[in-house]
């Protein structure tokens, strides 16, 4: 479950005027974990849903929503 802070950090994110290669640059620079950086790539950049990044990463959809958010919390820290 995620807490009031990190729901209020991805509020104030305008996510409009972000573009995929800022996205894209943001987690090659600050995602250290080779697979972490392949989910959220796949999930911010892609596009896919939790179950599809599941099925190509061979992971269930919890691991997924877990290593997501973990790796957005570290991404919203440095924008």
């Amino acid at each position: 479950m995620e807490t009031p802070k990190a729901s209020e950090e991805r509020s104030n994110i305008d996510w409009d005027n972000i573009t995929n290669s800022q996205i894209d640059h943001l987690i090659s620079e600050y995602i250290h974990s080779e697979k972490y950086r392949r989910v959220l790539h796949l999930r911010l950049v892609d596009g896919y849903t939790y179950e599809r990044i599941a099925d190509e990463m061979l992971m269930s959809v919890r691991q997924i929503k877990n290593i997501v958010s973990k790796a957005e919390a570290k991404l919203f820290k440095h924008l």
